[in-house]
């Protein structure tokens, strides 16, 4: 985990950094403990409950250790300063891959009822939408009017529990014929404690993503629109989702 989201980011910023390579990483709401009440800004203390977390924690540090290890450098040389922006993001989806989205869809084709952790919150946050954020960084940055170097939340608008997620999904999914062994008020809602993993989650994942927003004159999609148009995706390629 080290070697993949500390080591490699710092080596990669250095990189950057030496060739005049403008840098963007992605990082989680893992590097918090998840015990604030409220949404967490980028000025909250970090606090990794796992070794995923620590791990993407470290990667942060090392690559604003070597930005601005070679801004100092330049500044000295009178050169350009090193750049880098690093977006913590939250529960993310997408048509691809395997995730809770798609896990749902698919437990809810096989299995007559659901039981899903009520307990732990975020906002649900699509791929596509980083994605798009990240093509108006670029564009942003081709006009010289990129927002300043560093850290930012990137989480979709709004919040929810993991059962309200998955009711959600599997709400718009029969709305738009996908046949369903189990409905929406069939899952039933259970605490983190009843449902143990490997690795222990922060029960609060809300990330306040208006510094970027402004910054990029957006406004933060709602989650449920992420997730609906990602099930669209899903049913209008036609593809199975087991």
């Amino acid at each position: 985990a080290f070697t993949i989201n500390a080591n490699a980011p710092g080596v990669m910023a250095e990189w950057a950094a030496a060739h005049g390579a403008k840098l963007v990483h992605y990082s989680t709401d893992y590097v918090f403990d998840g015990e604030l009440k409220g949404s967490y800004t980028e000025a909250d203390v970090t606090a990794p409950l796992n070794v995923y977390g620590a791990s993407k924690l470290a990667g942060e540090q090392a690559i604003f250790a070597a930005i601005n290890s070679a801004s100092a450098l330049a500044n000295t040389r009178a050169g350009a300063a090193a750049q880098a922006w690093v977006f913590r993001t939250t529960w993310v989806y997408a048509a691809h891959g395997n995730n809770f989205l798609k896990t749902m869809l698919r437990l809810g084709q096989e299995r007559d009822a659901l039981s899903v952790v009520n307990d732990q919150f975020g906002a649900p946050t699509s791929a596509n939408w980083i994605a798009d954020v990240t093509a108006r960084l670029i564009e942003q940055h081709g006009i010289g009017q990129a927002p300043v170097s560093g850290l930012y939340h990137l989480a979709a608008a709004g919040d929810t529990h993991w059962q309200g997620y998955a009711q959600y999904v599997l709400t718009q999914a029969a709305r738009l014929g996908m046949t369903l062994k189990v409905s929406a008020d069939q899952v039933t809602g259970i605490p983190a404690s009843a449902y143990p993993t490997p690795a222990k989650r922060p029960m609060n994942s809300r990330l306040n993503s208006e510094p970027l927003m402004q910054a990029l004159s957006l406004q933060a999609s709602d989650w449920r629109e992420g997730v609906l148009a990602v099930v669209e995706e899903l049913m209008g390629q036609g593809k199975s989702v087991l």
